[in-house]
């Protein structure tokens, strides 16, 4: 499909229609629970998404989903303007305050910043919504020391443009893509694994990159395709051709 969409094959457009505007729109939904069902936003996103200059397809191939729809995650929380913070924090303050921190310590914060509950990111992190709650308490306060204005939703609150800036951060020796996706699968060895902890202690990048896989693979999870019904004012919307029947369809003129 990616090589199909860098081309700007119908056929790759189609499947992308059919199989990823249903993410989508669960994004916008959680980042933008306001626009949840607008259409025209939808199709606002599709049509920039089919931009050369949007670079979504630009990800070399073989990419395994979960990369590719981090990717086109990041692309959905750009086209959001969230609304300003009443208490402002930026991601140095944020990364000092949670620097001692474990690994799953900032990972189960960092999620809180993506708006998810802890009963969302229990089954992400596989451990208990009550050790997710532990876990923000402790940095909530850690934040707390640090910060001249502080309230409990501080994290959630700024939680688009904290993003942004891990995002943004990205270093020379930050993980590969088959890292994190081996990591996210168990795969890693004990050696690899302590390597990857020692870089992701300092590194928000690559907290947020991991978070933002775990995140799509929920996501992901009993995603349904859209049907014909669905789809075909998004193709005519993007000028695609209406998909060729095949088979009994042709021979009996479905």
């Amino acid at each position: 499909m990616i090589r199909d969409c860098r081309a700007d094959r119908p056929e790759g457009w189609s499947y992308f229609l059919t199989t990823y505007v249903p993410a989508i729109r669960r994004l916008i939904a959680h980042y933008a629970p306001e626009k949840t069902g607008d259409a025209a936003l939808v199709e606002r996103t599709l049509v920039t998404l089919r931009k050369p200059e949007s670079n979504l397809f630009q990800t070399l191939e073989p990419a395994p989903e979960r990369w590719f729809v981090s990717e086109l995650r990041q692309k959905i929380v750009a086209g959001i303007t969230p609304s300003p913070a009443e208490i402002p924090i930026d991601l140095e303050p944020v990364a000092d305050a949670l620097a001692p921190l474990t690994v799953t310590e900032k990972h189960a914060a960092w999620l809180e910043s993506m708006r998810y509950t802890p009963e969302e990111v229990a089954p992400m992190l596989r451990v208990s919504a009550a050790t997710v709650e532990k876990i923000r308490q402790r940095a909530s306060e850690m934040i707390r020391g640090k910060v001249d204005s502080w309230r409990r939703t501080l994290l959630a609150d700024n939680g688009i443009a904290l993003g942004r800036a891990a995002a943004a951060a990205a270093a020379k020796d930050c993980l590969s893509m088959k890292a994190f996706v081996d990591l996210l699968d168990g795969r890693l060895t004990w050696q690899a694994r302590e390597q990857m902890e020692r870089h992701v202690t300092g590194c928000w990048h690559c907290v947020d990159h991991f978070c933002r896989m775990l995140e799509v693979t929920e996501v992901m999870r009993g995603i349904r395709p859209l049907d014909e019904s669905e789809a075909a004012p998004l193709r005519k919307l993007l000028g695609l051709p209406d998909p060729k029947p095949t088979g009994w369809k042709r021979l009996f003129g479905a």
